[in-house]
């Protein structure tokens, strides 16, 4: 089974095809082709994303992205198509809120034929909703004229099955469990250049594949991004269950609010994560203190507000804050940022006897988080699977809304019709 992935929940705009084998417990992927646009150099200014003009944007390079995708994965074959008056005007009907898309659509697809691929998976929340909103008619648009099934994926469910299909993964030390995660070959950014501007496409090997085999129930998700902090159950496939939560801010928000504190650029979270590093070289200590909130209370939910709200007060009594000061204040709240996450996580899993952990999410991109979490698990919980999906899965991707869709797809969950949700849960 081949799945074409969209992925446009906020400032990547990517899209994916892959190559699929096997059932939910026991599957192969191979990546055909993948390419990706950031948007983060044009939403610098603004010190994070615009919507208005994420969605100009995601409708202005969704047609070459296509065609780069089509292009490495060798489904592109030019030739001439013709598209009954009737599609057209289904299909100029769709597009008609997303400017120019209509024809760049249909100066694409009137000059090639019809991929070989078995359906269409594109994210339909949460996110962004303009931005949710190109991608999903772009996605319905391709369906129609290329006559292939649709496929409708929750974003944070993406983040879940690609921890399990690219993660580094550590088995328990018992050696009990042979869960097997992996991603042979490459798996690096290459840059392809069109007219629309810089296409970066992950440099693929024909043999280079993704696998999802033996994995031992219920698995526990730790999602961390800008958006989302939730620890999700699964006991069975596609089947979720809400064990923890923010209570107020998510932890990627506290990452950016805390790096335009210290007059960082965006996106902050790298910086912070930068400059802990080099404070962290020097020594574990700190010079400041910050707190933990919530980290010893009885349930598993999150809270961060208040770690902020800390690191604000903290910076009133600076009256003079050099390099080293920042890199120390950097250090302290990665630190407790990290204890937070920890702590609740090792009571959601003695609490669920959950077999494997899995961390997804672009925060899980944190090279402190991956340390401290790859040693916890080994130390603490030796019986627990940890897969964490490799660097270039933890962002916004295309990849990971296919695999997603090859799940559903098995389970022929297709839809004739989608609804952005900007706010869609993935567990109650």
């Amino acid at each position: 089974m081949k799945i074409l992935g969209i992925e446009t929940s906020c400032d990547e705009t990517a899209i994916a095809i892959l190559e699929c084998e096997g059932n939910p417990q026991s599957a192969k992927f191979r990546i055909l082709g993948n390419a990706l646009l950031s948007q983060i150099e044009i939403h610098k200014e603004y010190g994070g994303v615009f919507p208005a003009l994420a969605k100009r944007e995601h409708a202005k390079n969704l047609v070459p992205i296509l065609e780069a995708a089509l292009e490495e994965a060798e489904l592109l074959h030019e030739d001439t198509q013709v598209i009954p008056e009737e599609t057209r005007a289904k299909i100029s009907e769709i597009l008609a809120r997303e400017p120019g898309l209509a024809e760049s659509f249909f100066d694409f697809v009137s000059e090639c034929e019809p991929p070989e691929i078995d359906a269409i998976a594109v994210t339909a929340g949460p996110g962004l909703e303009p931005a949710l909103w190109v991608g999903i008619n772009f996605a319905k648009a391709l369906a129609l004229v290329w006559k292939k099934p649709l496929v409708a994926v929750n974003h944070m469910e993406g983040h879940v099955i690609a921890a399990l299909a690219s993660g580094n993964h550590i088995a328990p030390v018992s050696g009990e469990n042979d869960a097997s995660v992996a991603l042979a070959g490459r798996h690096h950014a290459a840059p392809l250049r069109g007219d629309h501007g810089d296409v970066s496409a992950l440099a693929q090997n024909k043999n280079e594949t993704l696998a999802i085999k033996n994995i031992e129930m219920p698995i526990l998700a730790l999602l961390i991004s800008g958006g989302h902090t939730e620890l999700v159950l699964m006991k069975n496939w596609l089947e979720y269950e809400l064990v923890g939560q923010t209570r107020d801010d998510a932890v990627g928000e506290a990452f950016d609010k805390v790096a335009r504190m210290l007059e960082l650029p965006y996106p902050g979270g790298p910086e912070i994560s930068r400059l802990a590093e080099a404070a962290r070289s020097e020594s574990s200590e700190t010079m400041f203190k910050l707190p933990r909130p919530m980290i010893d209370s009885a349930t598993c939910d999150f809270s961060f507000a208040g770690l902020k709200t800390a690191v604000l007060y903290l910076l009133k009594t600076q009256t003079d804050l050099h390099a080293r000061e920042k890199q120390h204040i950097a250090h302290e709240f990665e630190n407790a940022v990290t204890d937070v996450l920890w702590k609740k996580t090792a009571r959601a899993l003695e609490e669920t006897r959950a077999r494997t952990l899995v961390i997804g999410g672009g925060v899980s991109a944190n090279t402190h988080i991956r340390r401290v979490f790859k040693e916890k698990v080994e130390e603490k919980f030796p019986e627990v699977a940890l897969s964490i999906p490799s660097a270039a899965l933890t962002t916004d991707n295309a990849i990971m809304i296919a695999l997603a869709g090859f799940y559903h797809a098995e389970h022929r969950e297709f839809v004739t019709d989608i609804i952005a949700d900007g706010n869609l849960t993935l567990a109650q």
